[in-house]
């Protein structure tokens, strides 16, 4: 994602994916990356660890699929490239590959999707100290190219796959695992779990 339009999304105190001008910037993303269209999600968590602990946990690749709920794997190829197979509605899988590009050791991950992924994106997930006894502020800025445009986000949505949704509910995941060392479920999403 630009820097630049990163700026713009950041300059409103509303997460990126309500902002009142996240359409705009998302058509200007659209056209940097030369996608048809550009949805924008932003959220942000804080989690009572220092970001050093929280940065060198998501670093490493293979922790992810323990709290991304979607990710059924990710296979590190070398330090910059990884092959990512991620749950799709009505019981698909997509798979790209991405390669990082921007990392400051204990602050950011950015990374963009290979130009011929099934889902094209850039994101970022950013640590930063929060206010002293407090953690550390979790920030994840994604920019995506819809499959299949409005309708395709439709659809994710129906099936609860919309990356907005999932952002949302993925960053819980992560403070509860950082924070305690697991995830809660409840009994009944156990039970579907095993079905």
């Amino acid at each position: 994602m630009s820097s630049e339009n990163l700026e713009k999304l950041q300059q409103s105190d509303a997460p990126a994916s309500t902002a009142v001008h996240q359409r705009d910037v998302g058509k200007e993303e659209a056209a940097a990356q030369e996608w048809k269209t550009a949805a924008l999600v932003g959220r942000t968590v804080t989690v009572n660890k220092p970001r050093q602990e929280l940065y060198a946990f998501w670093r490493d690749f293979n922790n992810l699929a323990r709290f991304l709920e979607n990710i059924e794997s990710v296979q590190v190829k070398d330090p910059r490239v990884s092959h990512w197979t991620v749950k799709a509605p009505a019981g698909q899988t997509v798979q790209w590959d991405a390669a990082i590009t921007e990392e400051q050791p204990d602050r950011l991950i950015a990374w963009e999707s290979a130009p011929d992924a099934q889902i094209k994106h850039a994101g970022r997930v950013e640590f930063l100290d929060a206010p002293p006894g407090r953690g550390t502020w979790v920030r994840v800025t994604l920019a995506y190219e819809p499959p299949a445009g409005e309708l395709g986000k439709a659809i994710a949505k129906l099936f609860q796959k919309e990356p907005k949704m999932q952002a949302r509910r993925d960053l819980r995941r992560f403070k509860q695992l950082m924070e305690t060392g697991e995830i809660s479920t409840s009994a009944r999403c156990r039970q579907q779990a095993q079905t």
